[in-house]
């Protein structure tokens, strides 16, 4: 699925990290320095009205998704799937991104869901995990935190923003389609969904509008520990540990930095801010990550509210800009 290309010690005083990626390549590009993006961060004050969602329904959402079982790009479990998000924002605003995909095992037609929440203030504020799972996994392997997560918690933060007046930015909730490689993960095998988006709003001036696009993936590990993700953009960056903090859950951010390829990445390449919400240390030494053992028990509705809280506390302090 995803593929560290950097790892680098603990931060925030903790000391040398144990934590270890699936997987290695060649690293993309670290948009930043040395320092912590969470150095001299303090919680600052948030109205009593601020959004939040709710846990419960957004692990409920998990586990409905789990329960189509393995979904890679083709699969029934991936097609019924489909289907599931049609029904669930049949009262929003969706477009059907329709793509194809040249994959080293064979030609397939993806598809990014995007459903669009208008906001009075001129720019756009997206919000998206990946729905697919692994293609070359077994049929046993059910994506419960890798893919289930990120397809649940978009999904509650529709309900969250549905019905309510925003006075902010526009905000696009979107599940992203063939993320996973088919064969191998390589550059040309991944990340199939968001390139294709990212060249289509290039062309037809989307991107110039987007003010922070902000990935969650694997967010639903019981154990949370969200990375400070290198590649991601330096100002928002900051603004995830400022929100984090904001709400009381800094100590499950930042302990450690790591550079990882992700669905934010083509977005970054055309000059679009991002940033990546991910925890990539799921279980001893990333043990559960693309595993048969990446199921429902490994996961918490806390994580999930810790998570979505903080996304929505960003999307907050994004509009106060």
């Amino acid at each position: 699925m995803i593929v560290a290309g950097l790892v680098l010690s603990a931060m925030l005083g903790l000391g040398c990290s144990d934590k270890q990626p699936a997987a290695t390549t060649e690293a993309a590009p670290a948009q930043t320095d040395p320092q912590s993006a969470a150095d001299g961060v303090t919680p600052t004050p948030m109205p009593a009205d601020a959004l939040r969602i709710n846990p419960d329904r957004a692990f409920k959402y998990n586990k409905e998704v789990v329960a189509f079982g393995s979904r890679p790009v083709a699969s029934v479990g991936h097609k019924k799937l489909e289907e599931y998000l049609i029904a669930k924002l049949k009262k929003d605003d969706v477009e059907i991104d329709k793509f194809p995909i040249a994959s080293p095992v064979g030609n397939y037609t993806g598809r990014n869901y995007i459903a669009k929440f208008p906001g009075k203030k001129d720019g756009i504020i997206v919000v998206a995990g990946h729905y697919d799972t692994v293609f070359s996994l077994p049929k046993a392997f059910v994506g419960a935190n890798d893919g289930g997560s990120s397809t649940a918690l978009p999904l509650e933060i529709a309900d969250v923003l549905r019905g309510k007046p925003n006075s902010g930015y526009s905000i696009w909730l979107v599940w992203t389609d063939a993320e996973e490689a088919f064969k191998t993960w390589t550059a040309d095998d991944s990340l199939y969904g968001t390139r294709h988006l990212a060249a289509k709003w290039k062309e037809d001036g989307t991107a110039a509008k987007i003010k922070a696009f902000i990935l969650v993936d694997m967010i639903g590990d019981a154990d949370l520990d969200i990375q400070e993700e290198l590649n991601s953009t330096p100002a928002l960056r900051k603004i995830e540990y400022q929100a984090a903090s904001d709400l009381g859950y800094q100590s499950h951010f930042f302990r450690a930095q790591m550079a990882v390829e992700d669905d934010h990445l083509p977005f970054a390449k055309i000059g679009v801010p991002v940033v990546d919400v991910i925890d990539l240390d799921y279980g001893y030494n990333n043990v559960f990550h693309h595993s048969v053992d990446d199921t429902l028990d490994k996961e918490s509705p806390k994580s999930l509210q810790i998570a979505g809280d903080t996304v929505l506390e960003m999307i907050r302090l994004l509009d106060l800009q």
